[in-house]
């Protein structure tokens, strides 16, 4: 156990992303699950299906870097079918992990509802555009922070933090300000980048990035644009759902309909 904990307190130390999970009530209390993203978990609940339900849904927990309890069976079962007449384990799961960031530059009538959907699944959302008027706490107060800024002097100071577990959503259309943005989010190790726009409209800014010299293929292909999975969203809040199904679907490796895949009109 003790080889564990040490486990723990080093990926602690580094910042790497760790969960520990406990059980805190049921047979067992007290054994220790330890899960890290693409590594074995260590320890052992007492059951090997309840180490492989709690480690998935560890790993769920620490993309969202929430902690908190869950209820088992002592196989672990999960729905209440089977629960049914069964002990109940009371699981702890403990996150080690910062909030995966939201960058959304464009400060417009999608933005807000991106940002509250981003807020529900756990992201520390940022907010910027360049314009004062538009760029407001009054009209964004669900987003962490609010800037006023161009993209590029954002991106050179705080690009490096961008990781995997990120995203950069560029809602604007003006060509003054997206291409910045995509260029700025091209250099970081970003996990997403979606792009606002028609087919016509990611066509033209293709020629403004190769303008930029922004040519590579390999990172032209990292833009998902027209954004969002092919739902058929309409409305501000529709189109949210679909640019966040989309980054859940690209970081799970799930294949899903993307518009960036499609043809024709997007609406």
């Amino acid at each position: 156990m003790s080889g564990l904990f040490d486990i723990l307190a080093a990926a602690i130390r580094t910042n790497e992303p760790v969960a520990l999970a406990t059980v805190i009530d049921g047979p067992h209390r007290g054994a220790k699950l330890l899960v890290r993203p693409g590594q074995e978990p260590l320890g052992t609940l007492g059951d090997a299906e309840l180490d492989r339900v709690v480690a998935r849904d560890a790993l769920a927990e620490l993309e969202a870097a929430r902690s908190g309890v869950r209820h088992y069976g002592p196989g672990g079962e999960t729905t209440p079918e089977d629960l049914e007449g069964a002990p109940i384990v009371r699981v702890f799961v403990e996150s080690h992990a910062r909030p995966p960031q939201m960058w959304i530059f464009g400060a417009v009538d999608f933005t807000a509802a991106l940002a509250k959907v981003a807020k529900v699944l756990g992201y520390r959302v940022t907010v910027c555009d360049a314009r004062e008027v538009f760029a407001t706490r009054r009209r964004f107060p669900m987003a962490d922070e609010v800037i006023v800024s161009w993209p590029s002097p954002v991106f050179d100071e705080r690009g490096v933090t961008l990781g995997q577990r990120d995203a950069v959503c560029v809602l604007t259309h003006d060509p003054k300000f997206d291409v910045p943005a995509i260029v700025g989010a091209l250099a970081t190790k970003v996990g997403y980048i979606g792009v606002m726009g028609s087919r016509t409209t990611h066509d033209k800014r293709l020629q403004r990035l190769s303008e930029a010299g922004v040519t590579d293929p390999a990172q032209l292909d990292r833009l998902m644009s027209p954004i969002g999975l092919d739902l058929g969203a309409r409305t501000p809040e529709e189109t949210a759902i679909s640019i966040c199904a989309e980054i859940i679907a690209r970081r799970t490796g799930h294949n899903a309909p993307s518009l960036k895949d499609a043809s024709g009109a997007i609406h």
